[in-house]
């Protein structure tokens, strides 16, 4: 009989999912799919990993469905797809681990609620991602869960990257720069050796650009810095949010145009970004298409801020051997890609645009002092082999447990 392990990752109107199998010591995909419009019009997917169709179902419109039956109702699939095959644990998503959770996690009552807690740190993301956990500490509390934090891979920066220049009360109580996406982060670190070896034992800088967007100095496999910081509002534009702003301003909207913190944290995380500025949508695909010139004053912000913040993570790096494109934008938008590689000839980039536009896995030259790397990331596997990881080491300490106690008698 087989292991599997599910990973969940839920959202705000969403849980998506990813069956993963146990074979000849490898974790395979076999299904993927989502639970979407849990709060408007729900609907369920399920595909194998070729692409075919496996389920599909619909709920009324103006139906309710909400975290709690959206996972009522995944239990009940997989349980059906899961006949003849063992489930050993759930992997799970979660934005925040704060200073306290620099790697994975077997989840109980007592860590969910520490998890609780950094619910103020990344307020769209974090209330989702425990909601899963709590349901399934309900249903199934035999079943071990582990959380994955986006967090944790940036741990190893330095202590002075991390610091924000305020009082050492303030830093001890956890005002700091953790980073964000670090298991995309994590994934390509760990892919990169079987395609550039010299990268991934040198320094490299990874674009995570979706509608959350983010950009990662790595050194030698681990991150040296990372363009978010306290939260994950901070660095690039991203689809609705603003990326980083000058504290002022936001003193400016509480004094002068006497906006509350709620009206804030709605500016800044759902009204802003390339939705603010084009006023169209948070979706590249529709700027890039749009001849409106506040869809191109959009777009050209964004390239503006990945230009920054490459010279600004090349400078922490002290030097630069690749650079990779990962996530939606950075996957699937050749027209970014070329804009940014363009703007970074000066750090020693010679862009290939016959095999950015072909979709290429390397997009500069054989002769490119820096390599261009196009990687599609992989967070649910890197949380499966996560979660795989720690439900064994855990087995080995009972067992040594057990034996230490045998021999104690």
């Amino acid at each position: 009989m087989p292991n599997a392990i599910v990973v969940l990752n839920a959202g705000s109107s969403s849980i998506k999912f990813s069956l993963f199998l146990e074979r000849e010591g490898d974790l395979v995909p076999d299904l993927r799919g989502q639970v979407e419009g849990l709060y408007t019009a729900a609907r369920f997917i399920s595909k194998a990993t070729d692409g075919t169709l496996k389920a599909e179902k619909r709920w009324p419109d103006g139906v309710e469905l909400g975290h709690d039956g959206a996972l009522d109702y995944l239990v009940d699939y997989l349980r059906a797809e899961l006949s003849g095959i063992r489930l050993i644990g759930i992997g799970h998503r979660v934005v925040h681990g704060g200073s306290v959770y620099t790697r994975p996690v077997c989840v109980d009552g007592k860590v969910l609620k520490a998890l609780d807690t950094f619910v103020p740190l990344a307020p769209l993301h974090q209330p989702h991602n425990l909601t899963p956990i709590r349901r399934a500490l309900e249903r199934a509390p035999e079943l071990p869960q582990v959380a994955c934090f986006d967090t944790s891979f940036h741990h190893t920066q330095p202590d002075v990257a991390r610091m924000f220049a305020i009082p050492t009360d303030l830093r001890e109580a956890g005002v700091m720069r953790y980073g964000f996406h670090g298991l995309s982060y994590e994934f390509i670190a760990s892919f990169l050796p079987d395609i550039d070896p010299k990268a991934a034992k040198g320094k490299s800088i990874v674009l995570h650009l979706g509608n959350g967007a983010s950009m990662c100095a790595i050194e030698e496999g681990r991150s040296i810095a990372n363009t978010m910081g306290f939260t994950a509002v901070e660095g690039l534009p991203m689809g609705t949010r603003s990326g980083s702003l000058d504290p002022g301003v936001i003193l400016y909207l509480l004094d002068q145009r006497k906006m509350d913190v709620r009206a804030i944290e709605k500016l800044i995380y759902t009204q802003s970004g390339l939705l603010g500025v084009s006023g169209i949508s948070s979706d590249m695909r529709t700027l890039l298409a749009s001849e409106n010139p506040q869809a191109k004053l959009a777009v050209d912000l964004f390239c503006y801020r990945i230009r920054r913040e490459l010279g600004s993570l090349a400078a922490a790096l002290g030097g630069l051997d690749a650079i990779v494109f990962t996530a939606g934008i950075g996957e699937n938008a050749p027209v970014i890609r070329s804009r940014v590689c363009r703007d970074a000839a000066w750090l020693g980039v010679e862009f290939d645009e016959t095999a950015n536009a072909e979709g290429l896995r390397r997009i500069s030259t054989d002769s490119s002092r820096v390599a261009v790397w196009v990687i599609p990331t992989n967070e649910e596997l890197m949380i499966a082999r996560h979660t795989r990881q720690l439900l064994e080491s855990t087995i080995k300490e009972k067992e040594n447990e057990n034996r230490g106690s045998t021999t104690g008698s």
